[in-house]
Order: structure tokens, then C-alpha cells, then sequence
């Protein structure tokens, strides 16, 4: 390979790098610690914020109007979900609580 095409690949390979996850992006991941001792609980609340050209946004994606949408008066887990697609151009923030 000629030195053109190796700096070439190296820089495709770099920029893929950086660049990962952000044209779209969708993760879920536990708010909690304690994965041994984790009990979901009978009831689920689920509370939700958007966002929108980082300009106008709207909702409340917190564990209090997760919990208060589900009738939860003592949360045992969380999660936390979110969508962004272009580097946050839209974003979709979702947060479930599990209790009772």
C-alpha cells in the first residue's frame, strides 16, 4: 500500500471514531447501582421531555413526573432513555420508574 492510501484509511478510521453515534443515536441505560439487589415493583411511570433545533424544548423527563404518572410513592429503579439524532438536533428524553 502506498503511503497516500494508508494516511487515507487512518483518517477514515479516526473520523468514523469521533463521529460514532452522532447523525443517530438510541440508548437506554439503568439509573441505578445496585444490580444484585434490583426489584422492579408492581407499577410503572414513565415522564418524557423533547427537544427540538436546540431551540425550543419541552416536557419534564424527571424521576419525580415518572413516578407521579405512574402512582409510584416508592421507586426502587430507574431507567433512562434517550434518542438524538444529528449531534442533538432533535432529542427525545424518556425516564421509566419501576415501584410501588
Amino acid at each position: 500500500m502506498k503511503i497516500k492510501e494508508v494516511r487515507g484509511f487512518l483518517f477514515a478510521l479516526v473520523v468514523s471514531m469521533i463521529l460514532q453515534g452522532c447523525l443517530y443515536s438510541k440508548v437506554q441505560r439503568p439509573l441505578d447501582t445496585d444490580f444484585e439487589n434490583t426489584t422492579l415493583g408492581t407499577k410503572i411511570g414513565v415522564s418524557e421531555a423533547t427537544s427540538i433545533l436546540w431551540l425550543f424544548a419541552w416536557g419534564d423527563a424527571g424521576t419525580k413526573a415518572a413516578a407521579d404518572n405512574g402512582g409510584i410513592t416508592t421507586i426502587k429503579h430507574a431507567d433512562a432513555k434517550s434518542t438524538i439524532i444529528l449531534f442533538g438536533l432533535y432529542a427525545h428524553l424518556e425516564t421509566v420508574v419501576y415501584g410501588d
